[in-house]
């Protein structure tokens, strides 16, 4: 790959993946509105918010593929969740298409299936639940993903990232999580995929406890390694189990089941 963009690259998930994917393509265009630091000899720094469509179709120019990591990440203000994650998106498509299609990997998330219950199994035909606007939001991204597959042929993988960090933090996580490496052999496997299509897909590790079935995305040939098991005992001697009746021990969106809708300024 020539160009990678990596938007929201700011961000912790996109601070983790700015390193490891240094060799993944010729060049890494970073992308956020909040501070980059300084380019390295391989890398693109550009300042853009994602709900400027000219920006948007500015920074997409060029690239082969996107990891879209950008927008809101958490339940917020429906203002901001609007801008980032539902006109930003659209933004990004509509640069994607007017640029050749480069594929797309997007980072939605757990919480548009947050109101399952942790002793429930689901594969990706589940209807969403999801947990609150932040959780609505990634519902709109996936179904915008899929209307532009069906109407212009747009690869994109719609990978649910439960939780993707160093290590597990809190006793849920035991059941999300993805380490960064197995996130990484992700990226690489929904890229250089012959053909990707437009398939949901669980981001999390080979953990023993999972509420989600990934077979159907057996064909990427994606084995993720790590287990979130070895950080059972640590956990268990460390953090205080949440109690059985907590929206953290019953959802699998954990407390954003209970977060409010926050009021506009």
């Amino acid at each position: 790959m020539k160009r990678l963009l990596i938007t929201g690259a700011a961000g912790g998930l996109g601070r983790a993946m700015r390193s490891r994917l240094a060799g993944f393509a010729e060049t890494l265009r970073l992308s956020d509105i909040a501070d980059l630091g300084t380019a390295a000899s391989h890398e693109e720094i550009v300042t853009c918010d994602l709900g400027d469509a000219a920006a948007v179709m500015k920074l997409v120019e060029g690239c082969d593929g996107i990891l879209h990591l950008g927008g809101i990440s958490v339940e917020d203000k429906f203002s901001k969740i609007l801008n980032a994650n539902l006109l930003g998106l659209y933004n990004l498509y509509e640069a994607a298409r007017a640029h050749g299609h480069p594929r797309i990997l997007f980072a939605s998330s757990n919480h548009v299936v947050g109101f399952y219950r942790q002793d429930e199994h689901i594969d990706a035909k589940a209807p969403m639940r999801p947990d609150g606007l932040y959780g609505v939001s990634k519902c709109f991204g996936e179904a915008l993903a899929r209307m532009y597959f069906e109407k212009f042929g747009q690869e994109t993988a719609l990978v649910r990232i439960g939780s993707c960090f160093e290590k597990p933090v809190n006793h849920r996580m035991l059941s999300g999580w993805m380490s960064y490496d197995d996130f990484v052999s992700l990226i690489d496997c929904v890229f250089r995929a012959p053909m990707l299509g437009c398939p949901v897909i669980w981001g999390i590790s080979n953990n023993d406890s999972k509420w989600w079935d990934n077979s159907h995305a057996a064909y990427l040939g994606w084995k993720p390694k790590d287990n979130a098991e070895i950080y059972r005992a640590e956990l268990e001697a460390t953090i205080e189990r949440p109690a059985p009746t907590s929206a953290m021990a019953v959802y699998q969106g954990g407390k954003f089941v209970e977060d409010p809708i926050f009021a506009e300024d």
